[in-house]
């Protein structure tokens, strides 16, 4: 028999908001059907993969929590998995998606909604200098004194980027920018594949009082696509070493910045008992990848300064929370901090910190609920069962993963469309056995496909990836695929072979980000302004 949960309305989730109490507002569809609407400060943990991401977002059990779907009946399956975690405080939103818009709320697109809205805030009320790919163009051309900056992860620089641009990461910026534009009379360039992280690098530079005249690519890559022009592909510039002069005038710029915007500064005393209070409290760790697995605080989470301003939502996913940020050079913590104030966050950057204290090493690992108890097999045994012609694979890997390679016959799947589809969605066999990338996540489907189907169910053992490390022969293509192609929606910025059209309908939606803020009214945004002044929109 189903558990019953309470039920929210939105209107009181609205009010919350304003009042800027702790909201967590889940959205538990897969993210290409919550990328077509959603309120503003709603957060996407998909069904299809709860357990690797909720514990991390969500880290108190007595956190008041909402979930919805658009009546799919994803919810109240969400709900039943979490309160079985031993959540305490779960109810699903009345009505779902229909009662926020009964309720006046807004709808949302995309992905990271509020930073894109928040961006587009800041270019509003900072006049956040820009120029047009064509200006940039012919300052490249021309061979003038300009450095180009690429402030997003690297990755995706490495995908597509400006010609001549050097990959650094928005909170690194303000830190890099002097040892890469030495002289006042360089002109900086800093570009992201749209327009957030092209905004709030720029106006971090301008914020942080840079010698350098100092620009946004307008409309980032796209911007330079859309003009005809061509990008450059797998480039692998980057900053270097920080000299110690650099350190020091960017520290003292960037604690100016996070002092006017309101950035408490707090020892490890303070975040002891803001950690024990019943109220949620996130703590990153902003430099990059390398630094953080040579050494970090145990418990911080590592999350780049710049991403954790483009992605927030996904980070921290309790609005109205605690953020207590890291670093260890007094400048990408308490610029990242100066954007999180602004954008309506409690933040604060640990201070007092000693060698000593950044005693864990290795990459950051995600907490995980326990898998249910599974039988397992290797990838050779399970090589033998398929020659035999009785055993499905199902696998539950991400499409774009299943596509490039997977197990010869193996079916891929959802586990949303698992849920609402049951039995009937399942090719018939004599067993299963399921996989995914490492089995991870398979794992913790085991005894609901049992349960369906009352037939022995497997988990491959090392996944995916162990059957080809066995040598074992794959297939790519699209041949058995269960489920609609919803697990990720596919951003307008990302690839080169995005058409035109949807880029240019993409910026579109952005312009239009301040005024669907406006009637919204739930974001408690507050930009800094030149003249030091702070407005609330």
């Amino acid at each position: 028999m189903a558990k019953t949960f309470p039920l929210r309305d939105a209107a009181e989730i609205q009010q919350a908001l304003r009042q800027q109490q702790e909201v967590a507002l889940v959205d538990v569809r897969d993210e290409a059907r919550y990328a077509q609407g959603h309120p503003l400060f709603a957060v996407n943990i998909p069904l299809s993969k709860l357990e690797l991401e909720w514990l991390d977002r969500l880290p108190r059990r007595d956190t008041a929590i909402t979930l919805y779907d658009n009546g799919e009946g994803l919810a109240q399956a969400a709900a039943e998995r979490v309160a079985a975690w031993g959540y305490t405080a779960i109810s699903l939103l009345k009505d779902d998606l229909a009662g926020w818009k009964a309720a006046g709320g807004e709808l949302f697109i995309d992905v990271n909604s509020p930073s894109k809205a928040f961006g587009e805030l800041v270019e509003h009320h900072n006049h956040t200098p820009s120029l047009a790919a064509e200006e940039v163009n012919a300052l490249l051309r021309d061979q003038a004194d300009v450095v180009v900056l690429d402030a997003r992860r690297f990755d995706e620089y490495h995908t597509m980027s400006i010609p001549g641009g050097i990959s650094v990461p928005g909170g690194e910026l303000v830190l890099r920018v002097r040892d890469l534009a030495p002289s006042p009379d360089t002109t900086v360039i800093v570009n992201c594949a749209g327009r957030t992280r092209s905004i709030i690098g720029t106006q971090s530079l301008v914020n942080a009082g840079i010698r350098n005249p100092v620009y946004a690519l307008r409309n980032g890559t796209i911007g330079w696509t859309l003009a005809g022009f061509a990008l450059e592909q797998h480039q692998a510039r980057r900053y270097g070493e920080t000299s110690e002069t650099a350190r020091r005038h960017a520290a003292a710029a960037a604690r100016q910045v996070a002092d006017r915007a309101g950035v408490a500064r707090i020892d490890k005393a303070t975040l002891a008992r803001w950690q024990q209070a019943p109220r949620t409290t996130y703590l990153f760790d902003t430099r990059d990848a390398d630094e953080y697995a040579a050494g970090h605080l145990p418990g911080s989470r590592h999350v780049p300064g710049g991403q954790l301003v483009q992605e927030t939502d996904h980070y921290a996913s309790v609005r109205g929370a605690r953020i207590v940020l890291i670093d260890n050079d007094g400048v990408r913590a308490s610029m990242t901090a100066s954007w999180l104030a602004q954008m309506g966050w409690e933040a604060a950057v640990l201070e007092g910190l000693q060698p000593q204290d950044f005693s864990a090493t290795g990459g950051w690992s995600p907490q995980l609920p326990a898998a249910p108890a599974a039988e397992a097999i290797s990838p050779q045994q399970l090589n033998d069962w398929l020659q035999q012609g009785d055993t499905q694979v199902l696998d539950f890997t991400t499409r774009a993963n299943y596509i490039k390679s997977h197990i010869p016959g193996a079916a891929w799947l959802l586990r949303s469309t698992l849920q609402q589809q049951g039995s009937a969605l399942l090719p018939e066999a004599e067993r299963y056995v399921l996989t995914c990338g490492s089995s991870l996540l398979a794992g913790y489907a085991v005894q609901q496909v049992a349960a369906l189907t009352g037939k022995p169910v497997w988990l491959l053992q090392g996944g995916n990836a162990a059957w080809r490390n066995a040598g074992l022969p794959t297939e790519a293509g699209e041949q058995t695929q269960l489920s609609p192609a919803i697990d990720r929606y596919r951003r307008p910025y990302e690839g080169t072979d995005i058409e035109p059209a949807v880029m240019q309908a993409y910026l579109d939606w952005e312009y239009g980000l301040v005024a669907q803020l406006d009637r919204d009214g739930t974001h408690g945004f507050r930009v800094l302004q030149p003249e030091k002044q702070s407005v609330t929109a």
